[in-house]
């Protein structure tokens, strides 16, 4: 071997290792980019079982790869999918095995609209595929509701609303306020409670669920999907009052009812007192009216029935009557009696005719029937007897036994 220094001998410069190389490029490239913020297209997006979000940004001629921990993708309102534009915010990490950087997210935002707003239209499209908005789903609310379950924060603007407009619409509904927190951290999950505690309270009709007027941050809590799917499950009817008249929430849209605001779901969920005695006072007029209609036209009918000769003089149908059947007993013994007559001539026509066909008036006139006493076979022809036979001869008066002495 030659004794010609290497390269980096000549170069004075020091060999590193593929560790110490990375080890140093990772130092760099993290001091440089602690946080930057990436506008990009979302692709080959995965979601391991960990819970980790693994997905690549890009662009028209470069990308970078991206992940969520679970810790921050547990926090996302909206969900991601390839082909979402977004700008995320993170650090710039490089991961020595495989000698690859990538950005460690922890703030995303779609692009042309807020991360809320793409959170509710995904919501909203998910839950209208699943039919949960149809009218045919909604329920009807009691009209005159028992006892009404507001679930709601008790120190609200909207709770005295809600309660000064029942009270004063409809004084006999009783009033159960279920409290729970309308905003901030784990707001949602105390709604969902309250909804289901309210459904468990005897005599509840309806449940009116809502708050005040707000931000889009401020009525979230209306947004969730769990807050929504516990309105479905609910086994009583739901008013969804939430903000004011322009805010719409996703528990508006699930509600058996919507009510622009607080207030107007106590006008909802109760009649009005004044109409309700108004509207009873003009049934009892219209029921008077009538009955007294009906009253004046059955006077008339009785009347007119009253002039009729049946009430009048009511023993003279007894005695037409009577009458009728005098007569058709008249009538009926006058027919027995013909038919008894006419009966015996028949008769006696027909002992006359049986009395001239007797051969018993041919006797009479020298004829004599002839019988063989051994058979009682009365003979028609001399060769029907034999000589010896014992023969029984019938004259009008009287009979003669003789024998046959010979047969011609």
């Amino acid at each position: 071997m030659s004794g010609k220094p290497s390269i980096p001998e000549r170069l004075n410069l020091p060999i590193w290792s593929v560790t110490e190389t990375t080890l140093r490029i990772k130092h760099v490239i993290e001091e440089q980019f602690p946080m930057v913020f990436v506008a990009g297209e979302i692709s080959n997006l995965v979601r391991a079982t960990s819970g980790h979000v693994y997905f690549t940004l890009k662009d028209e001629t470069a990308q970078l790869k991206a992940v969520i921990w679970k810790s921050t993708a547990g926090r996302l309102k909206f969900d991601l999918h390839d082909g979402l534009e977004i700008i995320a915010g993170g650090a710039v990490e490089l991961y020595p095995p495989r000698g690859q950087y990538q950005l460690i997210v922890q703030e995303v935002v779609p692009q042309g609209m807020g991360a809320l707003e793409l959170a509710f239209r995904q919501l909203q499209a998910r839950l209208e595929a699943e039919g949960l908005f149809d009218a045919e789903r909604k329920r009807p609310l009691p009209r005159y509701p028992r006892r009404i379950a507001l679930v709601t924060s008790p120190t609200g603007a909207a709770v005295r609303d809600m309660l000064q407009v029942i009270t004063r619409r409809w004084p006999a509904c009783n009033v159960v306020i279920v409290p729970v927190a309308v905003q901030g951290g784990g707001a949602a999950q105390e709604i969902v409670q309250g909804l289901r505690d309210a459904a468990q309270i005897p005599l509840v009709d309806v449940i009116v669920a809502g708050r005040g007027g707000g931000s889009l941050e401020d009525l979230w809590s209306f947004n969730e999907e769990i807050v929504a799917r516990a309105i479905i499950a609910s086994p009583i009817p739901v008013v969804s009052a939430v903000g004011h008249e322009i805010d719409v929430t996703i528990a508006d849209l699930v509600a058996d009812r919507r009510a622009l605001t607080p207030s107007e779901a106590g006008e909802i969920v109760v009649p009005d007192r004044q109409e309700v005695l108004q509207s009873l006072q003009h049934l009892m007029e219209s029921l008077n009216s009538r009955m007294s209609a009906h009253l004046k036209r059955y006077r008339l009918l009785l009347d007119h029935l009253a002039e009729r000769p049946v009430f009048r003089r009511p023993l003279d149908r007894l005695r037409w009557e009577a009458s009728r059947l005098d007569d058709w007993s008249a009538r009926l013994s006058r027919s027995v009696v013909q038919l008894l007559q006419h009966t015996r001539q028949n008769v006696t026509h027909a002992a006359g005719t049986l009395e001239a066909l007797s051969p018993l008036r041919v006797l009479e006139r020298g004829f004599s029937t002839t019988q063989n006493v051994a058979s009682g076979k009365y003979l028609r022809r001399a060769s029907e007897s034999k000589v010896g036979d014992v023969i029984s001869t019938r004259l009008h008066e009287g009979t003669i036994i003789s024998r046959v002495e010979d047969v011609k």
